[in-house]
């Protein structure tokens, strides 16, 4: 985890977001898709800095790194047999 974004289970029901805010990842990862810039994101945002944007962005990339795939016979009876 890095300094900017925090897990509070007591904060937005435990979903990652910006220290200090209420600022879920998640907002700033669909600001950024809806074609924010990260100027635009801090101009709506003040509390926020570029380090608290970027940080998001990295937290989101470990995320999907970190993650496994497991692919499932699409019909199960064939895997019984």
């Amino acid at each position: 985890m890095n300094k900017h974004i925090i897990i509070d289970q007591k904060i937005l029901a435990g979903k990652p977001i910006i220290k200090g805010t209420r600022i879920p990842v998640v907002l700033i990862l669909n600001l950024l898709e809806s074609g924010y810039t990260i100027g635009r994101i801090l101009t709506a945002y003040p509390n926020l800095t570029k380090k608290d944007v970027l940080a998001a962005i990295d937290y989101a990339k470990k995320r999907i790194e970190r993650e496994f795939i497991h692919f499932f016979p699409k019909n199960l009876e064939t895997v019984r047999k």
